[in-house]
């Protein structure tokens, strides 16, 4: 039962410290990674999965389609659609005419926004 209710605690609050392919040493309670395609240690066999450790131990979690799950190190949404999924923000508009000033700041105001909604990582 109460490794039940710490994976719904895992997958209700998900949000991940970061990607690693190595545990913390010293991790702290409620603490969850997504592990990368190559890890290492304890995490060895669950690369792809969100890890979080819970009562001393790592409880593993296997994304499914549709899963999110918020990255603190870049403060943005990351998505599972059969692989994880980081979306990248286009590069600025530039070069043109005086017409294209317009054009460069809407584009920059949007990226701005999807930034700051956490779709693009934070510069």
């Amino acid at each position: 039962m109460n490794q039940s209710l710490s994976r719904a605690d895992l997958l209700l609050h998900a949000a991940i410290e970061g990607e690693a392919s190595d545990p913390p040493v010293t991790p702290a309670q409620g603490e969850c990674w997504l592990v990368s395609d190559t890890p290492t240690g304890s995490w060895v066999g669950h690369a792809g999965e969100l890890a979080g450790w819970q009562a001393g131990t790592w409880l593993f979690v296997t994304a499914r389609d549709g899963m999110r799950v918020l990255d603190r190190s870049s403060g943005q949404l990351i998505l599972y659609n059969g692989a994880w999924q980081r979306p990248v923000a286009p590069n600025s508009a530039s070069g043109g005419a005086v017409a294209d000033v317009e054009a460069r700041d809407m584009l920059d105001s949007l990226i701005s926004s999807l930034r700051i909604a956490g779709i693009f990582p934070a510069v």
